[in-house]
Formats: structure tokens, sequence, C-alpha cells
């Protein structure tokens, strides 16, 4: 089995046939956790999860994105972010539910912040609204789903900082959160082992070649799969909507350049996400 550790089959783009996208990774027993973005995308994703006895879990938490209001525009998406307040309550009585797996996902993203706003402003309130976050998955002892794009240098002052502070109580012998979507080299990577997380990878694997060395260093118990979907779609589907089922195509890649069995990649990546995320 597969378990896509990062998917948003929550978003709008499955508001037409989410179900049947969901149930067409079930039958190929591939399993999946839906990430919210913000408080509409973390109920929709508990609300999913919930229908299904198992193989469908959720993360609810406050993208950075939408700490503001602001236009998000990529190779793939485009679209107008809601500004949210966040709310420890809220988000604290959604991560209740059974079926929450994570907080998440949450983070820094400098790469959409509007240059006509003021960026110092914005990214002192991305950071604010991070750290709570960070401090209610250590309160509810659930992992942490982490966003980061064009921010790393503060993401690390700020992940270094929390685990100085809560060394104490920190897992010390298993990852407490995984840095979703990583892009970052091999250097950034092993920062981020060392700071007790995990990395996971999308369909940007199947695609470029970046990646490959890192990937065949990578420790086995370092690393997991996601689709990032609808976004991030693997070869040789790019362009269409990506959805679970095709977080396949990465365990596959990887695989082909570490010169290991499929299965022997789908037991790592599933066994990986089965321990940090307590599934």
């Amino acid at each position: 089995m597969l378990i896509d550790t990062h998917a948003h089959v929550n978003f709008s783009a499955f508001k037409d046939d989410a179900d049947e996208v969901i149930r067409r990774s079930l039958a190929a027993d591939t399993w999946m956790i839906l990430v919210g973005s913000e408080t509409k995308t973390s109920k929709r994703a508990l609300e999913y999860a919930n229908k299904y006895e198992k193989g469908v879990y959720a993360a609810v938490g406050l993208h950075p994105i939408h700490t503001h209001e602001q236009k998000a525009t990529g190779d793939d998406y485009d679209f107008n972010a809601r500004g949210e307040e966040f709310s420890y309550d809220v988000y604290e009585k959604l991560a209740q539910f059974k079926k929450v797996v994570a907080i998440g996902e949450i983070g820094l993203d400098y790469y959409h912040l509007d240059p006509a706003a003021d960026p110092a402003a914005l990214k002192r309130r991305q950071k604010e609204v991070f750290l709570r976050q960070l401090e209610l998955a250590k309160n509810l002892k659930l992992p942490a789903i982490i966003h980061c794009r064009q921010a790393h240098d503060d993401m690390l002052e700020i992940l270094k900082k929390f685990r100085k502070d809560y060394k104490d109580i920190m897992p010390k012998d298993k990852a407490w959160g995984v840095m979703h979507c990583f892009s970052g080299d091999e250097e950034l990577a092993w920062q981020y082992f060392t700071l007790g997380l995990n990395i996971s990878f999308t369909g940007l694997i199947t695609f470029s070649a970046k990646w490959d060395d890192l990937i065949r260093r990578i420790p086995n118990d370092k690393f997991m799969i996601e689709t990032d979907c609808p976004y991030m779609t693997p070869e040789p589907f790019r362009g269409q909507r990506n959805e679970p089922i095709l977080v396949k195509k990465v365990a596959e890649r990887i695989a082909e350049i570490k010169n290991l069995s499929f299965e022997r990649i789908a037991e790592i990546s599933t066994n990986n996400a089965r321990k940090l995320f307590n599934i």
C-alpha cells in the first residue's frame, strides 16, 4: 500500500467528484491525508475523513498565504487567498477529532508577498501565526506539516528556537513533523533532519533531476511521499489535475533513483507515514 501524506481533495478543484477520487484511490490501496489551509478547508478535510472507516485522514491548519488577503499565482494555480484571523480555540477543537492526525499545513511563504503592502509586517504576522500553531501541535501531541517557500532562513531560526525551548518534551527517537513538498538542496535537508523533521517528495522529482543525488543518499527513515494534489502533477500526466492515486509515480521514481524495488519504497514510505502520523 501507499500513503499520500499531503492531498487537497478538500479543495474546490474536486468539488464535483471528491468522493469518486477518494474511492478510486482507496480501491488502488492508496490512503491519504487531506490537508487544510484555513478553517473552511480544514473542516471539509475532516468531513471527508469522517465519511470513510479507514484510509482517509485529516490535518487542520492555517496556511501562511491565508494570514492576509492576497493574490496567489503560480504555474498551476491562480486564486485570491482569503485572509483569516487565526483562532487557537477553533483549530484546537477541530484537532481533537479522532481522524485528525496533524496540524497543517502551516509555515512561512514569502513568495506571494504583495510588494505594494508592508512585507515586513506581513512576515511578522506569518511568523506569529506559525509559532502559535507549532505550540498547538506541541500541546496536542500532534505532528506538524510545514510549508516553506523562499523563507528557509527565518524558518530555521524559528524551528531551532522552538526545539531548544521545548527540548525536554520533544520526541527524541522519532520525527515530530515534516517539511512538505521539499524542494531544497541536500544541505538544507540535513538541517531539517537535525531538527527532528522528515521531508516529503512530490511529482516534482518526476520531471527534474535536481533532487536525484539527495534521494540516493537520504536515510530510509527520513522521507515520505505526497501528491500535493491538485498541484504538482507527476509525469506523464503533467497538465492534468493531480490526485492521490498518482502518488504511485513519486514512489516509482524514488525506487528508480535509489535502485530499490517499488515494493520496498512503498513499504519504507508507508512505515514512515504511519510512524509520524500514528496511523
